[in-house]
C-alpha cells in the first residue's frame, strides 16, 4: 500500500543522508548503508508500519519482539502526556511516586508465587545486570560469600551492557569485548532438533536439564549462585523447553540453594499466550527480568521482580542494595505501562494469542514442502524456522553461504514484499517472527504467504 500524499512532508533522501551522518544504528553493519538508503519508519497502526515512502509493511517483530498491543494506540500517548502534564520525572532514589508504586503492586499481582517485589530499570539488559547483582550480594548477606558464578545457556542472549554480556552464550558479540566478567558458565540448551543426546531417543531424555547440575557439581555448588535461563531460548530460533524441563530445573537450584532467575526479556507479558513464560511452564523462579511489553514500546521500561526470599536480608539492619538508575521506574513509564496493562486486559490480548496460536503454527508447518525448511519451533505468537542446505541429513550452511542466504537474499527480499522479520545466524540460520499481540488470522496468512513466496524463491536458487 503506497499512500505519499500523507508521506509528502518526509523528505526521504534527506532523511537517509542524515542517518548515514549521524546516526549510529545497534547491531547494524553502517558499511551496508554508503551507498543503499535508509529505511526510515514513519508511522504504525495495529500490526503495521509505513515507511517515508509511504509503503506499508507486516511489523512480524513487533519491533524488537515489543509491541504487543499494536501501533498507533492513542490511548498509550494519552497516557505518557497525561502523566507528563502532572509529574514528568522524580526517581524513585528514597523517594516513590504514585505510578511506580501502582505499576509495582500490578506487576506483582501477575507474577507466579510470591515474586512481590519489583526493581525498576530501564531495559532488559539492565534487568539482567540487576538479577546478576543481586545474586551475589543477596548470598554475601546470607553468609555464603563464595556463591558469585552464574550459568546460562549455550546460544542464549541476555543483554549488552557487561554483566548481561557475560551471561549471554554468543561468542561472536562478546569477542570485542573481552575479558568479560569472569564465573559465568554455559550449559546445554533445548534445541531438540539437533541435540545428539537424545538423537535416537523418541522423547527428550533431558541431559539438557542434567547439564546444570554437572556443571554445578564440576565448578562447586558452594560457588554457584544463580541459573539464568528463558523460558523459550530467543537466540538460535525460539527453543522450546521439553516436558518436565523446568520442573527439573527447579529441583535442581533447590537441591543446591541456586537462584532460578527467568529471563522473561521477550517471553513476558503475552507473547505466549501468558503474562510470564513461567506460567505456561508451570515454574516458580526466584527472579524475572521483564522489559519490551511491559509497555508495548511507548515508553522505555525494564524491572527485576524477587520473591520474598529475596528481599528479606534487604529490610534488616543497614543492608542495602547499592544500584540503581536515573530513570528507573520513571513517572511517564510506569503511566504507559499501566495503561498498557488495561488493554491487555480490556481486549484479552492473551485470549487472542491462545486462540490463534494453532493456526499460527500449522500455517507454518505448511512450509515444509520447501526443501530448505528443516524445523520449526516455538509457541504462542513466537516462532522460528530453521533453514537447512539438506533437509535429509540436517546438513546447515556454511559462514558464506549463510551470508548469502540471509543477508544477500532472504532480509531484502522479504522486506521488499513487505515483511519486517528476523533472519538471523546466532547458531543455525533462522528466520523468526514475533508479530503483535493483536493481529489476527487475516495477518497470519499474509505473513506465511510472503514467506512461502520468499522461501521458494530461496530454495530454487541454492
Amino acid at each position: 500500500m503506497n499512500d505519499k500524499n500523507n508521506y509528502s512532508k518526509f523528505d526521504s533522501d534527506k532523511l537517509s543522508e542524515m542517518a548515514r551522518r549521524h546516526l549510529w544504528m545497534h547491531f547494524t553493519r553502517l558499511s551496508s548503508y554508503n551507498e543503499a538508503e535508509i529505511p526510515i519508519m514513519v508511522k504504525g497502526e495495529g500490526g503495521y508500519v509505513w515507511d517515508s515512502h509511504g509503503k506499508r509493511y507486516i511489523d512480524g517483530l513487533a519491533g524488537l519482539f515489543v509491541v504487543q498491543a499494536g501501533h498507533g494506540r492513542h490511548e498509550l500517548a494519552e497516557a505518557a502526556a497525561k502523566q507528563a502534564s502532572e509529574l514528568a520525572y522524580f526517581p524513585i532514589w528514597s523517594y516513590a511516586h504514585a505510578p511506580a508504586i501502582e505499576l509495582a503492586e500490578r506487576l506483582a499481582s501477575l507474577t507466579p508465587g510470591d515474586l512481590n517485589r519489583v526493581f525498576f530499570t530501564t531495559g532488559g539488559g539492565e534487568a539482567v545486570e540487576t538479577a546478576f547483582k543481586l545474586a551475589r550480594q543477596y548470598f554475601k548477606l546470607t553468609g555464603k560469600p563464595k556463591k558469585t558464578k552464574v550459568i546460562s545457556r549455550n546460544i542464549s542472549y541476555h543483554g549488552t551492557t557487561m554483566g548481561a554480556l557475560s551471561i549471554t552464550g554468543l561468542a561472536g558479540i562478546k569477542a570485542d569485548f573481552e575479558p568479560l566478567i569472569p564465573g559465568t558458565f554455559k550449559v546445554a540448551n533445548t534445541n531438540r532438533y539437533r541435540c545428539v543426546d537424545c538423537a535416537n531417543s523418541p522423547a527428550c531424555t533431558l541431559h539438557c536439564a542434567d547439564d546444570i547440575e554437572r556443571m554445578i557439581n564440576y565448578e562447586g555448588a558452594d560457588t554457584i549462585a544463580a541459573v539464568f535461563l528463558e523460558p523459550v531460548q530467543n537466540a538460535g530460533g525460539c527453543f522450546t523447553p521439553p516436558d518436565g524441563y523446568f520442573d527439573r530445573v527447579r529441583e535442581i537450584c533447590d537441591k543446591y540453594d541456586v537462584l532460578l532467575v527467568a529471563d522473561e526479556v521477550i517471553c513476558g507479558f503475552g507473547r505466549l499466550g501468558h503474562y510470564f513464560g513461567s506460567q505456561k511452564y508451570n515454574f516458580v523462579p526466584d527472579m524475572i527480568t521483564v522489559a519490551k511489553g511491559m509497555t508495548s514500546g511507548y515508553s522505555p521500561i525494564g524491572a527485576l521482580i524477587a520473591s520474598d526470599r529475596i528481599i528479606e536480608p534487604y529490610l534488616k539492619e543497614t543492608n542495602t542494595f547499592l544500584h540503581g538508575f536515573t530513570f528507573a521506574g520513571h513517572p511517564v513509564s510506569s503511566a504507559v505501562a499501566l495503561a498498557n496493562l488495561d488493554i491487555f486486559e480490556r481486549e484479552n490480548l492473551l485470549g487472542n494469542v491462545l486462540a490463534n496460536e494453532g493456526y499460527f503454527r500449522e500455517s507454518l508447518e505448511g512450509l515444509r514442502d520447501i526443501s530448505i525448511v528443516g524445523d520449526i519451533r516455538g509457541t504462542g505468537y513466537f516462532y522460528g524456522i530453521e533453514l537447512v542446505k539438506d533437509r535429509s541429513s540436517k546438513e546447515t550452511f556454511s559462514d558464506d553461504e549463510s551470508e548469502r542466504l540471509l543477508r544477500g537474499l532472504l532480509t531484502p527480499r522479504l522486506f521488499e514484499e513487505g515483511l519486517i522479520c528476523r533472519a538471523d545466524d546466532r547458531g543455525d540460520p533462522v528466520i523468526q517472527l514475533s508479530p503483535p499481540l493483536v493481529i489476527g488470522r487475516s495477518e497470519i496468512d499474509d505473513i506465511v504467504g510472503i514467506l512461502r513466496g520468499v522461501l521458494s524463491e530461496a530454495a530454487a536458487l541454492i
